[in-house]
C-alpha cells in the first residue's frame, strides 16, 4: 500500500522520502519499482526528516493502534513546528481525536485519513477521507486531490473534518461495506439454493445487474467469482471455499459506535452478526443434523419476474444501509462537535473505494440539493425509489422466510423501513413495562 501511494504521488509529479525500518526494503523498491522516478530513500527517521522540506508532511501507514503512538514519537525530536504527520492506516477514530489534541499541544498538525481501495487504489487513485487539524489542508490538499481516484472530473477527497473525523466516516465506510457484501451474500443463498440456480446463471444475473442501478464494484467482482472455475477441474471455486467468513473489526466499531450513540444502525450490525455466525462452522453442522426446517419445496412460478424481485430488495435494502450510515454520520457530528461535508463524503465515496457505485451519485445529488437534508430517505428520488422497490422487497423477502433461508440483511433492513415509518410503536408498552418493575 504504501509503495503504491509513493509511486502514484511521484507520477502526478511530486517527489516523495520513501522510509521503512527494513533498511533493505528501501533499497530494494528504489533499485525496482522506483527505478528512474522521483523517489528519494532515507534510511534513518533523522535521514527523512533532513530530506523534507518545511513544513514537513508525513504519512504513516503502519498498523493501526501502538505502532502508530511509537512512531509519532520517534518522529517528534526531528520535527518543527507546523509540521503535519499524517495517518493513512485504519486507525479507530478515538486514536485520531487523542491524536489531534495531542499533537496540537506540541505544534505539530496531525491528520488521519481514512484511505480505501487497497493497493490498487493506492497506486491508480484511492478514495481519501482526511480528517483533524484543519491548518494542515492547504498544504496537503494539491496532493491528496491530484493522486485520488476521479469520478465525473472530480477528486474523490474533500477535507472531512476536526479531529477523529476522516477515520469515523472511513469506519462508516468499512460498515457499509460489511452490509452491502452480505447482502449481495445473501441474493446468491436465494438463488443458489431457492431457485437452484448454478453458478455461471448466478454470474449472468449479477452481469445484468451491474448495468443498471446496482452498478458497482462489489457486483462486479461477484460476478467475476461466480463465472470463475477451478482450473484443476473446471468446477466453481467459490463452491470450494469454507463458509466461515473473517472480519479486522471495522465494521463491528461501526456497530459498537452506534449503540453507543443510540442510532438504529441495524443492517451493518446484522452484516456482522452474520459473519459471527459463519464462524462457529461445526456448531451449525450439529445443528443441521438436529433442528428441522420449514417442508416446503422452494418454487416460483416466473423466475425471471422473481430474480427481478430480488434486485429491487437489494435495491431498497442498499438504499436502508446508507440511510442509516448517514443517520450515524449525523448524530457523530452532534455528540462530537464536528462539522460534516455530507455531499463531499457521498462524492469521495463514488470511485476509487470498496463500496464505489453509481448509486453514490445519486445520493451526491441529494445532498448538494439539500445539505442539511435529515434522512436520505426523505429526498424525493429516494422515497419514490423504496416505494417502487417495495413490493418486490417484500415478496423475495416473504419467500426467502417461507422456504428456510437466512436473510439478516434484507429482512432487518425491510423491518427498519416499516418500524421508521410507523407513527407510533408499541414502546409505550415497554415503557410501562420498565415501570411496572421499577427502572
Amino acid at each position: 500500500m504504501g509503495q503504491n501511494l509513493i509511486l502514484n504521488a511521484a507520477d502526478h509529479g511530486f517527489t516523495v522520502v520513501a522510509f521503512n525500518r527494513t533498511v533493505s526494503k528501501v533499497d530494494d523498491f528504489l533499485a525496482k519499482e522506483a527505478k528512474g522516478k522521483s523517489i528519494i530513500g532515507a534510511h534513518s527517521i533523522q535521514d527523512l526528516c533532513e530530506k523534507l522540506k518545511s513544513p514537513r508532511r508525513i504519512m504513516l501507514l503502519v498498523k493501526a493502534g501502538p505502532a502508530v503512538d511509537d512512531f509519532i514519537a520517534a518522529l517528534l525530536p526531528f520535527l518543527s513546528p507546523g509540521d503535519i504527520i499524517i495517518d493513512g492506516g485504519n486507525s479507530h477514530f478515538p486514536d485520531s481525536n487523542r491524536r489531534t489534541k495531542y499533537l496540537a499541544e506540541k505544534k505539530i498538525r496531525f491528520v488521519g485519513a481514512g484511505v480505501s481501495g487497497g493497493e490498487e487504489g493506492a497506486r491508480y487513485g484511492p478514495s481519501l477521507m482526511p480528517g483533524g487539524n484543519e491548518e494542515a489542508w492547504p498544504y496537503i490538499k494539491d496532493i491528496f486531490q491530484s493522486i485520488a481516484a476521479k469520478s465525473d472530473g472530480e477528486a474523490c477527497c474533500e477535507w472531512v473534518g476536526d479531529e477523529g473525523a476522516g477515520h469515523f466516516v472511513k469506519m462508516v465506510h468499512n460498515g457499509i461495506e460489511y452490509g452491502d457484501m452480505q447482502l449481495i451474500c445473501e441474493a446468491y443463498d436465494i438463488m443458489k439454493r431457492g431457485l437452484g440456480m448454478t453458478n455461471s446463471d448466478i454470474g449472468d444475473v449479477f452481469t445484468g445487474w451491474n448495468t443498471g442501478v446496482l452498478d458497482s464494484f462489489l457486483i462486479e467482482i461477484t460476478r467475476d467469482i461466480m463465472k470463475y472455475n477451478d482450473p484443476a477441474d473446471g468446477t466453481p471455486l467459490v463452491e470450494k471455499i469454507l463458509d466461515a467468513a473473517g472480519q479486522k473489526g471495522t465494521g463491528k466499531w461501526t456497530a459498537i459506535n452506534a449503540l453507543d450513540l443510540g442510532m438504529p444502525v441495524t443492517l451493518i450490525g446484522e452484516s456482522v452478526f452474520a459473519r459471527c455466525l459463519s464462524s462457529i462452522k461445526q456448531e451449525r453442522i450439529r445443528a443441521s443434523e438436529l433442528l428441522d426446517g420449514p417442508d416446503v419445496k422452494p418454487e416460483v412460478t416466473d423466475q425471471q419476474a422473481f430474480i427481478d424481485d430480488l434486485e429491487q430488495a437489494l435495491y431498497a435494502s442498499k438504499i436502508i444501509s446508507y440511510a442509516q450510515g448517514f443517520m450515524l454520520i449525523r448524530e457523530a457530528a452532534k455528540e462530537y462537535g464536528w462539522k460534516l461535508n455530507n455531499p463531499a463524503i457521498a462524492l469521495m465515496w463514488r470511485g476509487g473505494c470498496i463500496i464505489r457505485s453509481v448509486f453514490l451519485a445519486d445520493i451526491t445529488k441529494a445532498y448538494r440539493a439539500n445539505p442539511q437534508l435529515e434522512n436520505l430517505l426523505f429526498d424525493n428520488f429516494f422515497r419514490t425509489a423504496i416505494h417502487n422497490a417495495q413490493p418486490g422487497w417484500r415478496r423475495a423477502v416473504s419467500k426467502a422466510i417461507e422456504w428456510g433461508i437466512p436473510t439478516p440483511c434484507f429482512s432487518t433492513a425491510l423491518s427498519f423501513y416499516d418500524g421508521y415509518r410507523t407513527k407510533r410503536l408499541p414502546a409505550n408498552l415497554l415503557q410501562a413495562q420498565r415501570d411496572y418493575f421499577g427502572t
